[in-house]
């Protein structure tokens, strides 16, 4: 009795899950747009790699946690084509080559009883609109092993025929993703799709079997004011939104010098106050983010916590510089 009792409770979890969080929740969206929108791949034009771990609500038993690996790369050529003369401003522009970007990334996600492995593989194709504005269309075929985590939970026999249904083994999801990217030098603003399928979900007894991934949407954008030569500052926002989940809003601002450190504070929906910091040396980058929420849960944790490593391989790592390969 006491067993079934455990797993009507983790299935109801799971079913709580289908109507809350059920994709990461990253506080750096901006350093990695590609982890929630799959146009962005190759679309800076270097060849990257990032690395993301978060830590969500730091000492509470079940919360979530993500991590993740990610690659982006352009596929192009280097040919490029020179408008204007004299002491007009040069702008460069790409030929007929390089304009597909490819991207992946692998990723380990829990939240509660709820585990998530996966991957991601990502087509992208990149043109160009009004000059040194470009224009990106991305597709993503994921898959993911989905379970609940059974070492979580004590049962008095292990080798009960129960444990052998897929609740032991999980099930295997395949599902897609699509994003639009618009970027130029001192704007970037993006809608995607992720969980285009809303597969279906059975774990454990057949009779729970209406348990479903939700489509999620996102919006974002970020727009950077030139202080001086050598400051810049970045009001940027992102809408994130479910069919059943309520509509959650980041409205922030960073500051950034020289390109090689940068700080920034940001306001999300449900009290929650989001600090992050950074720094470039040569090609890596890093960052730190820290999240304070003011509701209940804040006095059973300690925050929650972010951090990313970065490497960009290219002629110059610096913003929007990647014009200059074509």
């Amino acid at each position: 009795m006491k067993r079934l009792l455990l797993i009507n409770a983790a299935i109801i979890l799971l079913s709580v899950t289908s109507t809350a969080q059920q994709l990461p929740l990253y506080s750096q969206y901006l350093f990695n747009e590609y982890l929630i929108n799959p146009a962005v791949a190759g679309s800076d034009g270097f060849t990257s790699f990032n690395l993301t771990a978060r830590e969500q609500w730091l000492g509470y038993s079940g919360a979530p946690r993500t991590y993740s690996f990610s690659y982006q790369t352009r596929l192009m050529k280097r040919g490029y084509a020179i408008k204007g003369s004299g002491s007009r401003k040069k702008t460069y522009r790409p030929g007929r080559d390089g304009k597909v970007g490819l991207g992946g990334y692998i990723f380990k996600d829990r939240n509660g009883l709820i585990q998530r492995t996966g991957m991601q593989a990502t087509y992208a194709y990149h043109t160009w609109i009004q000059g040194s504005t470009q224009l990106s269309f991305g597709l993503s075929a994921t898959a993911f092993h989905f379970r609940i985590d059974e070492d979580k939970i004590r049962f008095e026999d292990p080798d009960d025929p129960v444990l052998y249904s897929n609740l032991r083994q999980g099930v295997f999801i395949p599902d897609a993703n699509f994003g639009v990217y618009i970027l130029n030098y001192r704007y970037n603003f993006g809608f995607s799709v992720e969980q285009l399928f809303q597969s279906y979900i059975k774990l454990g007894n057949p009779s729970y079997h209406n348990l479903s991934l939700l489509r999620h949407y996102y919006l974002f954008g970020a727009y950077s004011f030139a202080m001086d030569t050598k400051s810049e500052v970045e009001p940027s926002f992102i809408f994130r939104v479910s069919e059943q989940l309520k509509p959650q809003i980041d409205i922030g601002v960073k500051y950034s010098f020289m390109e090689d450190f940068w700080g920034g504070l940001s306001y999300r929906t449900g009290n929650v106050i989001i600090t992050n910091i950074g720094a470039r040396w040569n090609n890596m980058y890093f960052g730190y983010a820290f999240d304070y929420s003011f509701s209940e849960i804040q006095n059973y944790t300690y925050g929650s916590h972010e951090i990313v490593i970065a490497v960009k391989l290219g002629s110059n790592a610096r913003k929007y510089r990647w014009l200059d390969r074509y």
